[in-house]
């Protein structure tokens, strides 16, 4: 049996690596290949699929050090949904075929999940999929969909069979964007930005050999797939482009914010500041919980947790920075960068209050696994879905 190795030496051997073959002047392409073989892209992986076995806390150190000499390409196996879910869900042959050129950045991907109609619900989706020879059939719309423009796969659920009930009738799909039945319209954000598309699809085609598990069972699926995607939030939820991020945010966070405002004698500003720190502390330790239990279901759960955590640390510190920085908040533009990033901030923490699951849905997930609380009586549980009321 394989020894494993320490965090020290972990630390060191990719320390020697980096050394060795990193250069801010390497061809990216070449860089990512190395990084791919030498196993530092999905370190916390097996051997046998790319990574090098170690712990989810080593594969945090590998990123610190990569972070540290500015090189790219690692971190996969806690940020890329679509590698994540295929290494858990896929088949080897999937595996072998789609994971390598998405932790290589040859290939990208989109969440092709929310509906007009089936947002809180997905699993009232109507987006259909009918099987034709060794492809399927896809008609539908999806909704919400982030850079879907730029993406050469999405990540679809769709419904396979409308006489079971609506949680068992769903494929879980890896789309080929790039085809003439895939047609996406931006969606103008309050942020100013497009980032999320509606993306319409009439008769496209998906190979069958891109079904992730069987079909009618893609919820099971789904439902890794957003373990994976809560826990990217509750570690790196977006909070700003660096470029509308305050220089004092960037270094040294609200504190040295308020700092530069004159605010730090202010035992009110410091008790909010205090209160963030703290809330940001225990979702930490929630995080490590979450990566260190064997068990899925409380895995599943504290990321649940984690994820609403973020979203309220989000607001609370838009809020905070906000009170710091008082009548400059209301000013935009170039010419008022803190203002304009305070601002941008605030609109933008709504972004993870629904994506990934509304905070409203977590906290139904963590009623009914975490404090026990009855689920609300559904009366159509073993109901049909082309029989459900719509």
């Amino acid at each position: 049996m394989e020894r494993r190795l320490t965090d020290d030496e972990v630390r060191d051997e990719v320390r020697g690596w980096l050394a060795a073959n990193w250069s801010a002047d390497i061809d990216r392409t070449k860089w990512a290949h190395l990084v791919f073989e030498a196993g530092w892209a999905v370190p916390s992986w097996e051997r046998q699929w790319y990574g090098r076995g170690l712990t989810d806390a080593q594969s945090r150190v590998v990123a610190a050090e990569f972070a540290a000499v500015g090189a790219p390409g690692s971190g996969h196996d806690r940020a890329n949904l679509f590698a994540c879910t295929l290494h858990d869900c896929g088949t080897d042959e999937q595996k072998r075929r789609l994971i390598p050129p998405s932790i290589r950045g040859e290939t990208t991907w989109c969440l092709l999940y929310s509906e007009p109609g089936a947002g809180s619900d997905l699993a009232s989706l109507r987006t259909r999929a009918e099987r034709d020879g060794d492809e399927w059939v896809i008609n539908g719309q999806k909704v919400w969909t982030s850079f879907a423009k730029d993406a050469d796969y999405g990540m679809l659920v769709a419904r396979t069979n409308w006489d079971v009930p609506k949680h068992n009738g769903i494929g879980f799909f890896m789309l080929p964007m790039r085809q003439p039945g895939v047609q996406i319209r931006p969606i103008h954000q309050i942020t100013g930005e497009s980032e999320f598309n509606e993306v319409f699809i009439e008769n496209a085609r998906v190979p069958a050999d891109n079904l992730v598990g069987e079909p009618g069972t893609g919820w099971s699926v789904l439902q890794v797939a957003l373990g994976h995607e809560r826990r990217f939030m509750g570690d790196l939820a977006r909070t700003s482009k660096t470029a509308k991020r305050p220089k004092a945010e960037q270094s040294g966070g609200l504190l040295q914010l308020a700092q530069e405002f004159g605010r730090l004698d202010d035992a009110h500003v410091r008790q909010q500041i205090a209160r963030v720190d703290a809330l940001a502390t225990v979702n930490r330790w929630n995080n490590q919980r979450s990566k260190t239990t064997t068990d899925r279901k409380e895995a599943a759960t504290l990321m649940a947790l984690s994820k609403i955590a973020m979203s309220r640390i989000l607001h609370e510190t838009a809020r905070v920075e906000t009170e710091i920085i008082g009548a400059e908040s209301m000013l935009a533009g170039p010419e008022n960068p803190v203002g304009d990033a305070v601002t941008f901030r605030t609109l933008n923490a709504y972004f993870t209050s629904i994506g990934g699951g509304t905070d409203q849905i977590q906290r139904n997930i963590i009623g009914e696994r975490v404090l026990g609380l009855p689920k609300e009586p559904d009366p159509y549980r073993n109901t049909p879905f082309r029989d459900l009321p719509h």
